[in-house]
C-alpha cells in the first residue's frame, strides 16, 4: 500500500481572519498550525502534503508557506476555481463565494492518487489523531466496495472553548464503530456540573464530534462528483450556497455507497477563527511543548 498523503485545505484562508493566518507564530519558535499538523503528519508516515489553494495566491503561499516544508516531505498544490465543476454546470453570474469544502476536495483529484487525510489549515488535530488516521489510510483496501473511509472522533470536552458556546458536529455512531449521522448543533457550552448543553439537550463529555478531520481513498472522487451535480441541480444559481464535506459524506452513507469508521482519539483540538483565539492557542501549544509531547522547535 502506499503511504499516505495529507491534503490541507487552505483556499478560504485568511477571510474572516484577515491576510494569511497561517503565518501567525503560535509555537515557542515561531512554529505556525500548519507547522504542527505537517509534522505530526510525517511521524505517524505521511509521505506527501498537497496544498489545496487559489491560484491567485499560489505564489505567496508558496513563498511564505510551501517553502517551510521543502526537504522535508514531498509537496504539491491542488487549486479551488470557481468555475471548476462538473460537466454541463457553470458558475452563476455575480457568484464570488467558493463552493464549500466538498468542492475543494473533489478540486485535488487530478493531483491526489493516494489515500489521504484532510484538514482544515488553520485548526490543530494533535499526534493522536493522526496517527489513527495514519494507520487507517495505510491498511484501507481502495477498491472495496462499498468505498471504506474514516474520520476522526473527538470527545465533546476537548473542543469547547473557555470564552463562549461553540458549534459542533455531533456524532451518531452506530455499536460497529460506524458513523451513521452527523447533526450539527449550534450554542454549545459546559454547565457547572459538568454536562455540556445545547438549549435543553445535553451531552456527556465523552460524545464523539467530527471537526473535519476525514480519511478518504480516491474513490471519493466520483462519488463527490454525484454530490456537487446533485447540489448544483439544486442549489446552483445562488451565489452564497456552499456543499459541506460532512453532507456530502452523510448522503453517501444513506445511499450504501461509503461506510465511515469514527477513529475515537485522545488528542485535543483548537483553532484560530479571530485573533482574539490566538493567545489560548499560543497557551495550547506551549503546554503540550512543557509536557514533552512536541520539541521546543520543530525548524
Amino acid at each position: 500500500m502506499p503511504a499516505p498523503t495529507l491534503l490541507v485545505l487552505a483556499a478560504g484562508l485568511g477571510t474572516r481572519y484577515g491576510g494569511l493566518k497561517q503565518l501567525d507564530p503560535v509555537g515557542p519558535a515561531g512554529e505556525t498550525l500548519l507547522d504542527y499538523s505537517v509534522h505530526d503528519a510525517i511521524q505517524a508516515g505521511f509521505n506527501r502534503v498537497v496544498f489545496l489553494i487559489r491560484r491567485e495566491i499560489a505564489a505567496d503561499f508558496r513563498a511564505k508557506i510551501g517553502v517551510r516544508y521543502e526537504g522535508k516531505i514531498s509537496l504539491a498544490y491542488a487549486f479551488q476555481q470557481l468555475e471548476e465543476l462538473p460537466a454541463a454546470f457553470t458558475p452563476p453570474g455575480g457568484r464570488t463565494k467558493p463552493w464549500g469544502t466538498a468542492h475543494a476536495i473533489w478540486c485535488a483529484r487530478g493531483t491526489v492518487t493516494a489515500p489521504f487525510a484532510a484538514i482544515n489549515a488553520d485548526d490543530f488535530y494533535g499526534a493522536d489523531s493522526f496517527g489513527q488516521l495514519g494507520k487507517f489510510l495505510s491498511a484501507v483496501d481502495p477498491t472495496g466496495q462499498p468505498a471504506s473511509f474514516a474520520m476522526a472522533g473527538y470527545r465533546l470536552e476537548k473542543t469547547l472553548s473557555d470564552h463562549g458556546t461553540v458549534a459542533r458536529g455531533i456524532c451518531g455512531v452506530g455499536p460497529d464503530g460506524l458513523l451513521q449521522r452527523v447533526e450539527e448543533l449550534t450554542d454549545l457550552a459546559r454547565r457547572a456540573d459538568g454536562l455540556i448543553a445545547a438549549g435543553h439537550r445535553t451531552f456527556l463529555p465523552e460524545v464523539s464530534v467530527s471537526m473535519n478531520f476525514w480519511g478518504f481513498t480516491p474513490q471519493v472522487f466520483p462519488l463527490l462528483e454525484n454530490v456537487l451535480s446533485a447540489f448544483l441541480g439544486r442549489e446552483g444559481g445562488s451565489e452564497k450556497s456552499e456543499c459541506y464535506i460532512p453532507t456530502a459524506v452523510a448522503e453517501m452513507i444513506a445511499r450504501g455507497a461509503a461506510t465511515v469508521r469514527v477513529l475515537p482519539t485522545t488528542a485535543d483540538w483548537f483553532g484560530v477563527t479571530y485573533r482574539e483565539d490566538r493567545p489560548r492557542v499560543v497557551e495550547s501549544i506551549a503546554r503540550l511543548v512543557a509536557s514533552g509531547s512536541y520539541p521546543p522547535a520543530l525548524h
